[in-house]
């Protein structure tokens, strides 16, 4: 029987959801973390249940022919980037066997019929430097001074990086910036187990298209010390930089941002274009963070809701409007939902920008907003739109939501989704009765890491 600290010899023979190597010893399965297909490898046990275990690579004997060279140094040891290990190709492979993996098991879809209603994955020519945010968290070194990075692995603990080969060059300037500032001037970074401190987090956005850089500085308090002289240092080493924010959240949590913002210096927001629409984007905006594919994506889900210039659109959970004013060029009438005021109040901002007229926003719960107009306009042609727009975070849409959706019985619903087994979860119960699954896609929309987006085409059955 296999007990912590053994070490054993084993064949990876497959992949679990977080990339995790598979394999097998004295008839009991491991999981090895950093093992891919094809290795042969020697790894500790680290912790073992009854019928399964996790271990921890210690070396390669044979290696899979798909393992590469990682690009960044520390790409084992940060939680960031989960296959860097493996050739990009190998990692498309993963990545749709995954989504339909989840399908199959979770939605109950047939297998034949998935693969039938299948596009292939659409992939990135270069898989790095394709994220316009990033989000460092702050800490110390064991020697006291200030650092910024990456949580490592199922952990708090920072792994110190200022150039991750995901985000942009220029985030190592401002990162240097802010952390020779706070060593100078003695600025405490916070700490959790003690609630001491002040900055906690850095956040970098750049805009592809128009070049402007926004850094939200998330901090314990209002009371900056020196913040002038930090904007100078930071616009005089980046002159890109458009505004310079701090976000306040003094509470005991694991949340990045807190509900207050205030503008340091420049502009509150900056822009962006997207699939031929400027957005504005301020520092709590949901944005999609990879706009080569978003293009891709975003094409897509309006090919599927098939408009022609007459259709009524509901878009739920969106954000600062990207879908809905994509929809709105070629649809009768776009309708949005989103929880977070500054990103409805940025949507109707873009929408007045590019002279949309036919788009109105709701700030509110998906599944608050969703049933309230369903009942307030039942029997009504309003309350049975032609299409349904979803783009739910990674839990997936509420079950409210979903019961109002098939009550209002629109003729397509289109489901762009960035966690395949919520994904497939909700699409068994929209596919129960109403609605049949026409065709579905995936878009690496993060590369080297274990995720990607997915969107699906529902049609209402006559």
């Amino acid at each position: 029987m296999l007990k912590k600290d053994d070490l054993v010899v084993i064949d990876i023979t497959d992949l679990d959801a977080e990339g995790q190597g598979i394999g097998k010893a004295e008839g009991l399965t491991l999981f090895v973390k950093d093992a891919f297909v094809g290795d042969r490898v020697e790894a500790k046990v680290m912790k073992m249940k009854k019928t399964y275990g996790f271990a921890r690579l210690m070396k390669v004997i044979t290696p899979s022919k798909d393992r590469i060279e990682p690009a960044c140094p520390i790409a084992r040891a940060c939680g960031g980037c989960q296959l860097q290990e493996i050739s990009y190709e190998a990692e498309l492979r993963f990545k749709e066997n995954k989504v339909k993996n989840n399908l199959i098991r979770i939605g109950g879809f047939d297998e034949s019929f998935i693969k039938s209603v299948m596009y292939p994955i659409v992939g990135m020519e270069k898989p790095l430097r394709y994220r316009n945010k990033a989000q460092y968290p702050i800490g110390k070194d064991k020697e006291g001074n200030p650092v910024a990075g990456f949580y490592a692995g199922r952990t708090h603990s920072i792994i110190p990086n200022t150039d991750c080969l995901l985000g942009r060059e220029v985030n190592e300037t401002i990162l240097k910036t802010i952390l020779d500032f706070m060593k100078a001037e003695k600025i405490e970074p916070y700490e959790e187990n003690s609630g001491r401190g002040f900055l906690r987090h850095v956040l970098i956005r750049e805009g592809f298209v128009s070049g402007e850089i926004m850094v939200c500085l998330i901090a314990t308090s209002k009371k900056f010390p020196k913040a002038e002289m930090l904007c100078e240092k930071l616009v005089k080493e980046v002159p890109a930089i458009a505004g310079i924010s701090l976000n306040i959240n003094a509470k005991n949590t694991n949340v990045i941002m807190g509900e207050e913002t205030v503008t340091l210096r420049g502009k509150s927001e900056i822009e962006d274009e997207l699939c031929g629409i400027r957005f504005k984007i301020s520092p709590r905006s949901f944005y999609q963070v990879n706009p080569v594919q978003t293009e891709k994506l975003y094409a897509k889900a309006v090919e599927f809701a098939q408009l022609t210039g007459k259709e009524s659109v509901w878009d739920l959970y969106c954000g600062i409007g990207t879908i809905s004013l994509a929809m709105a060029h070629k649809a009768g009438k776009v309708y949005g939902v989103e929880i977070i005021p500054e990103a409805i109040e940025d949507a109707r901002k873009n929408a007045k920008a590019n002279g949309i007229t036919n788009a109105e926003f709701y700030v509110g719960k998906a599944e608050e907003v969703l049933p309230e107009f369903y009942e307030g306009q039942k029997g009504s042609e309003m309350c049975h739109p032609d299409v349904i727009v979803v783009d739910p975070p990674r839990k997936g849409c509420d079950e409210k939501c979903l019961e109002t959706m098939l009550k209002m019985e629109p003729e397509r619903i289109v489901y762009v989704s960035c966690d395949s087994a919520t994904l497939a979860r909700d699409l068994k119960i929209l596919c129960a009765e109403k609605y049949k699954l026409k065709f579905w896609q995936c878009y690496d929309q993060f590369c080297r890491t274990v995720h990607c987006e997915t969107v699906a085409l529902l049609q209402k059955e006559n």
